[in-house]
C-alpha cells in the first residue's frame, strides 16, 4: 500500500510538473454555471489554442485529475481560490500540450519507447521512479522491485501507472526543450568585457537637478493633439488585456438591534443555567458553537477578559459581547501546575561589539537608564527610547512566560522575585544588559475554563430587509445615473468603484469570491450602464453597475487620458525648464544659483553603469549613460530625465581593472540568461498561438 501511495503521489507530481515548471498561475473562476445565455452558439467551446478548439469536456479531463490529486494530498476539498489556481494549471497544461507540442514536433524532440523503458527499468532511472522504489530503512533503490510491481500490477493500478509514465515522458520532453534553449545561450568575450566594465567602472559626478514638480501643473495646458502624438510615439506602453469597470454598493447582512436583544435574553437564561450546571463539559457542548476544552491554563494562557480577574472555582464571567458573538466563561477548577509562570517587562541594552570596551559602554548606559527609572522615569517610555529588541515598541512588555522559555540568568532573576516591581540590579545575559520590571510574580496556579461562545446570526426578517433594499436598488435603477441617485437616498450606503477587472478574476475591489459578479460583467448581453441583479457575496448583498469595458489590444486614448496627460505635462515642463537653464552660464553650481531655488545640486560617488542609479536622485539610466560618455571636467547639455531635468558633470572616471580571465564573467552571464529562456520561449509561443480564452463563460 505504501508503494502504491508513492506512485499515486508521483503520478500527481508528473501531472503538475508542467505547470510548476512553467511557473505561471493566474486567478481563475467558478464551476459551469446555469446561465446558458452566456454560452451563445458555441455552448461547449471553452477557448482556442493555436487554431485548435478546446471544448469544456477536454478542459475538464485535464482539470479533474489535478483536482483529485490536490485533494488527496491536502485531505480536503479544494476551496474556490484553490480551484482557480487548479483551473489555471489545467489551462496552461493545455497550452503546453497543444502549442508547445507543435514546437517539439517541428524540432524533432520526442521520447522513444526505449528511452522511457530506460527511465523506468534501465540504466538511467528517473529520480521519481528511484524515490518511489527506494527502501526508506536502507536507502537503497531496488530495480527488482520495479519489475515485480509492473508484473503484478492490478487492473485498478494500471491507469495510474500509465498516467505516471506519461507524466515522466512529458517532463522529459520539456527538459530536453529547456536544455536546448539553455545550451543555445552564448556570451562572447566582448559581451563579458562590457558587462564586467559596467559592473566595475565607477564615476564621480555632480548633477544639477530641477524636478518636474517645481513647475505647477496648472501652469501647463495639454491639448488632445499632444496626447494623441505622445500615444502614437509610445503606443507599445499601452498594451492591455480585457477589463471591466464597475461601481458597486454593499448592503451588509448583520444582526439587528432586535436580533441582539433576543440573543441577550437567551444568554441571560444560559448564564443562570451555566452557574447551576454540574456537568460543565456536557453543558458547553450542548450550548456553545465551540466544543469544551479541558486543558489547564496558566495565567498567560487565559482569555484576555479573565487575566485581571480573581478566579475562584465555580464563578461565571460574562457575557462579553463583540460585533458577532457572545461569550461566557466558567472557572471549572483551580490547581497548582507543574510549571511556574510569570510576567515581566525589560529594556535590553546590547553592546555594539563583542569587546570589553563595548560591553562596559553598554553596562554604563543600562545603569544610567536604571537609575533614571528609580528616580521616577516611566519604564515603558524608557523602553521605547532605549530598548534594542522587538519589545521596545510595546514598552518592553514580554507578556507571560513559563519556566524554561527564557535564558537562565534572566529566568533566575524574574522567577526569584518575591513580588512585582522593578529589579534593583541589572541582569546580564548573552544578549546584553536587561533592566527588568516584574509585572506579575511567579505562580504555579492553573485554571480549567469552560467557555460558551455563540455567534450572532441575523434573523430571517433582518436578512429579508437587507435583501429588499438591495433588490430595490437593483430593480428601480435603470442606468448609472439612476443607480447613483438611488444609492444617494440611503446615507449609510457607501458606493465604491473598481477599474479593469480581468475576465478570470475572482476578486473585485474589496469583494472576495466575487466570481459571479465578474462573470456578469463579461456576459455578452451586459452593456455599459446596465445595473446588476443582487449578488450574495459573503455576509452582504451586492448591486453593481457596469461603467466601462475594454478589450484586449491597445488602450484607447480616452481610457488612459490621465496617465497620458501626466506624461505629456512632464515633457512640456522639461521644455520650459531646459529653455530657462540654457539662459544660464558657468559651472553646475553657478547654473543652479542662476536658475533659482528650485534647482538643486547633488554630488554622487561610485556611480556604475550597471545600476543606472544616481544616489540622492534615483533611477536615471539615461543620466548615468551620459555621464560615462563624458570626459572628466565636462558636462552635458540639459536633458529630460525620469523625475526632472538634469545637467550632469563628470568629476572623475575610474575604469575597471584589466581582467586577465573573463571566463567566470561569461559563465555568470550564461547562467543569468539561461534561467529565463524557457519562460521567454513559452510566453513567445503563447503570443503567437492566437489563444482565445473563453473560460469566463463557464467559471
Amino acid at each position: 500500500m505504501a508503494l502504491i501511495n508513492k506512485i499515486r503521489e508521483k503520478s500527481g507530481w508528473a501531472v503538475g510538473a508542467i505547470a510548476i515548471g512553467l511557473g505561471v498561475f493566474v486567478v481563475g473562476g467558478d464551476l459551469l454555471g446555469p446561465n446558458s445565455r452566456l454560452l451563445g452558439n458555441s455552448a461547449t467551446e471553452i477557448g482556442e489554442i493555436a487554431g485548435q478548439t478546446i471544448d469544456y469536456q477536454e478542459f475538464d479531463n485535464v482539470l479533474q485529475p489535478l483536482k483529485a490529486n490536490y485533494e488527496a494530498q491536502t485531505g480536503r476539498s479544494a476551496n474556490e481560490n484553490e480551484m482557480a489556481m487548479l483551473r489555471e494549471q489545467a489551462w496552461n497544461q493545455l497550452i503546453f500540450k497543444i502549442a508547445l507540442e507543435k514546437e517539439y514536433e517541428r524540432l524533432g524532440i520526442e521520447v522513444s519507447e526505449e528511452e522511457l523503458f530506460d527511465m523506468v527499468q534501465g540504466n538511467n532511472i528517473h529520480p521519481a521512479v528511484r524515490q518511489a522504489f527506494t527502501n526508506p530503512q536502507t536507502g537503497e533503490f531496488s530495480q527488482a522491485q520495479v519489475v515485480e510491481y509492473l508484473q503484478n500490477m492490478t487492473p485498478q493500478d494500471r491507469p495510474m501507472w500509465v498516467n505516471f509514465e506519461q507524466g515522466l515522458a512529458t517532463e522529459r520532453v520539456r527538459t530536453k526543450y529547456s536544455n536546448l534553449l539553455s545550451k543555445s545561450v552564448y556570451v562572447t568575450t566582448a559581451e563579458a568585457k562590457k558587462f564586467f566594465n559596467a559592473q566595475s567602472s565607477t564615476a564621480s559626478v555632480k548633477v544639477m537637478y530641477v524636478p518636474y514638480f517645481t513647475v505647477s501643473d496648472s501652469a501647463i495646458s495639454v491639448t488632445d493633439a499632444q496626447l494623441k502624438d505622445f500615444y502614437e510615439r509610445n503606443k507599445e506602453l499601452y498594451k492591455i488585456e480585457d477589463g471591466r469597470s464597475i461601481e458597486y454598493v454593499t448592503i451588509p447582512v448583520m444582526a439587528s438591534d432586535e436580533d441582539n436583544k433576543l440573543y441577550e435574553e437567551e444568554m441571560a437564561a444560559i448564564t443562570d443555567q451555566f452557574e447551576a450546571a454540574t456537568n460543565d463539559s456536557a453543558f458547553v457542548n450542548a450550548n456553545s458553537d465551540v466544543p469544551f476544552n479541558g486543558a489547564y491554563l496558566n495565567p498567560g494562557q487565559l482569555p484576555e477578559r479573565l487575566r485581571n480577574e480573581t478566579l475562584n472555582k465555580g464563578e461565571v464571567f460574562g457575557p462579553y459581547t463583540t460585533l458577532d458573538s457572545y461569550t461566557l466563561y466558567k472557572v471549572v477548577d483551580v490547581k497548582e501546575g507543574n510549571k511556574s509562570a510569570a510576567r515581566a517587562s525589560h529594556i535590553l541594552i546590547q553592546p555594539t561589539a563583542d569587546t570589553p570596551e563595548a560591553k562596559a559602554e553598554a553596562k554604563a548606559k543600562a545603569t544610567d537608564v536604571l537609575n533614571q527609572i528609580k528616580k521616577g522615569a516611566d519604564f515603558a517610555q524608557m523602553a521605547r527610547q532605549y530598548g534594542s529588541d522587538g519589545t521596545a515598541s510595546t514598552g518592553g512588555d514580554l507578556g507571560w512566560f513559563e519556566s524554561g522559555q527564557m535564558v537562565a540568568p534572566f529566568e533566575k532573576a524574574v522567577f526569584g522575585a518575591k513580588s512585582a516591581g522593578l529589579l534593583p540590579e541589572l541582569v546580564e545575559t548573552e544578549y546584553g544588559y536587561h533592566i527588568v520590571r516584574v509585572t506579575a510574580p511567579k505562580t504555579n496556579r492553573t485554571y480549567k475554563i469552560a467557555t460558551i461562545e455563540k455567534s450572532t446570526e441575523p434573523s430571517e426578517a433582518t436578512r429579508d430587509a437587507a435583501y429588499a433594499l438591495a433588490d430595490e436598488i437593483s430593480g428601480t435603477s435603470e442606468n448609472l445615473e439612476g443607480f447613483r441617485a438611488k444609492v444617494a437616498e440611503h446615507k449609510d450606503l457607501v458606493k465604491q468603484d473598481v477599474k479593469d477587472i480581468g475576465k478570470n478574476n475572482i476578486v473585485a475591489g474589496s469583494l472576495t469570491n466575487a466570481r459571479e459578479l465578474v462573470r456578469w460583467t463579461y456576459d455578452r448581453e451586459t452593456k455599459v450602464g446596465d445595473v446588476s441583479p443582487v449578488f450574495e457575496i459573503g455576509d452582504e448583498y451586492v448591486v453593481a453597475v457596469l461603467t466601462g469595458k475594454r478589450e484586449k489590444g491597445y488602450a484607447k486614448v480616452q481610457d488612459v487620458k490621465d496617465e497620458l496627460t501626466a506624461a505629456v505635462r512632464n515633457e512640456l515642463k522639461a521644455k520650459q525648464i531646459i529653455e530657462k537653464i540654457n539662459k544660464t552660464k558657468g559651472t553646475v553650481d553657478q547654473m543652479a544659483a542662476a536658475y533659482g531655488p528650485d534647482a538643486m545640486v547633488r554630488s554622487a560617488e561610485d556611480v556604475t553603469l550597471a545600476s543606472g542609479t544616481i544616489p540622492g536622485i534615483g533611477l536615471e539610466p539615461v543620466a548615468v549613460g551620459k555621464a560615462f560618455a563624458l570626459k572628466p571636467g565636462t558636462r552635458t547639455a540639459p536633458f529630460e530625465g525620469n523625475g526632472g531635468v538634469m545637467v550632469v558633470e563628470l568629476n572623475a572616471l575610474s575604469n575597471a581593472p584589466q581582467a586577465a580571465d573573463l571566463s567566470g564573467v561569461q559563465h555568470q552571464l550564461v547562467n543569468m540568461r539561461s534561467g529565463n529562456e524557457e519562460s521567454k520561449a513559452f510566453e513567445a509561443i503563447k503570443e503567437k498561438s492566437n489563444i482565445v480564452d473563453n473560460r469566463v463563460k463557464f467559471f
